[in-house]
């Protein structure tokens, strides 16, 4: 491959990683073409970029962004695909549904989210149980709106209450 051409490249990856906050670092070798076109079809439903890429060009792109992706250099061996999204628990979420219909791939190699790395396959867990920036705004909504809707309860079930007693004596 030209020099050319591996910048290209690395730019392109680059601004994918600019474009998205989250990044995945999976294996999929050992799925078959049927199963990796099933994965390719998941990850554009729900909004996830899928990429392939090598390793070293990977690393570049990396370096030349202005986030610091260091603590994922090391998980730069073997297979590499990428997963890019910006909800931080949708590509780990992804990925245990696909296992639960197919075998044991795609693998977590690691992931940064929120601009926290996570390491091994063992993280898969804690990823898919991030809540994502609008589910936590939804909660926070909820708890502020919680008070205000018992107010208006109280209220209401006064008023109900005290037209009952007016109504039974001004039947007396």
């Amino acid at each position: 491959m030209k020099k050319e051409d591996k910048a290209i490249i690395i730019a392109n990856i680059s601004d994918q990683l600019k474009n998205h906050s989250c990044v995945y670092l999976t294996q999929t070798s050992g799925l078959n073409a049927e199963k990796t076109g099933a994965l390719r079809r998941a990850c554009f439903g729900d909004s996830i970029k899928m990429l392939c890429v090598k390793n070293t060009l990977l690393k570049a792109a990396f370096e030349a962004s202005d986030v610091d992706y260091s603590g994922l250099y090391d998980l730069l061996h073997g297979e590499t695909t990428l997963m890019l999204c910006n909800t931080g628990n949708a590509p780990a979420k992804l990925i245990k549904k696909f296992r639960d219909k197919n075998d044991t791939l795609p693998l977590l190699k690691g992931a940064f989210v929120e601009e926290t790395v996570y390491v091994g396959e063992e993280s898969l867990e804690t990823l898919a149980n991030i809540k994502s920036k609008n589910e936590l705004i939804g909660d926070v909504i909820g708890l502020l709106q919680s008070p205000a809707k018992n107010v208006i309860s109280a209220l209401q079930s006064g008023a109900n209450k005290l037209h009952g007693i007016l109504e039974t004596l001004s039947n007396k």
